[in-house]
């Protein structure tokens, strides 16, 4: 049971780290200090569902639903897309800055909204959460509860820890030109992931 909990963790914890639009945006509005606690709890609660219907067998069910990946492919892409260009059209501005005004303040409904949208309409989340994960589970057998709880564990250590985290790069993010970096940054991940569905 432990070797199946270990295993969940550091599989889930190495799907996950890399750098992606969800990751991208849990940092930024991390930086900003803005609905840290609301994003992260929808990004770690989405990523245990997603973890919790692929241990239960939801992977054989979606390879069987053909028409489904399409439509997530091109949903998530024209998304992705969509949200590079306002990181772009952000970073033209400029002016952002960790002070007071922090720059561009998002409501956190539309904080929340964002993050869904990040996490559902990413067919990659799909592929790594309930079908890579779930059929790994298949391995562990009778412990393959543990397996998925190690991976809904490292979802929310991950989260939080980028979420909260964040703060201990303020200082590089005083000047706003580190903004107009990240900002650049996250808009070419949103448009490599974009461009990587519609391959």
């Amino acid at each position: 049971m432990i070797l199946a909990l270990t295993a969940g963790f550091f599989l889930g914890l190495s799907l996950i780290v890399a750098i992606g639009a969800q990751n991208a945006f849990v940092l930024k509005l991390g930086l900003q200090k803005q609905h840290v606690l609301a994003v992260v709890l929808v990004c770690a609660l989405s990523d245990a569902m997603l973890i919790t219907l692929g241990v239960a067998g939801f992977g054989t069910i979606m390879e069987r639903m053909d028409w489904l990946v399409p439509a997530m492919r091109y949903g998530g892409a024209a998304f992705l897309t969509f949200y590079a260009f306002r990181s772009l059209l952000s970073a033209y501005r400029g002016g952002n800055a960790l002070n007071a005004a922090f720059g561009s303040v998002i409501s956190q409904r539309e904080a929340i909204l964002t993050a869904l949208a990040l996490t559902w309409l990413n067919p990659h989340v799909y592929l790594d959460t309930v079908i890579l994960l779930g059929s790994i589970s298949l391995r562990y057998s009778e412990h393959s509860f543990a397996f998925g709880l190690g991976a809904v564990t490292a979802s929310f250590t991950f989260f939080f820890s980028l979420g909260f985290g964040a703060r201990l790069l303020a200082p590089l993010f005083a000047r706003p030109i580190a903004w107009r970096i990240l900002d650049v940054g996250i808009a070419l991940v949103m448009l490599t992931i974009a461009a990587s569905l519609l391959r």
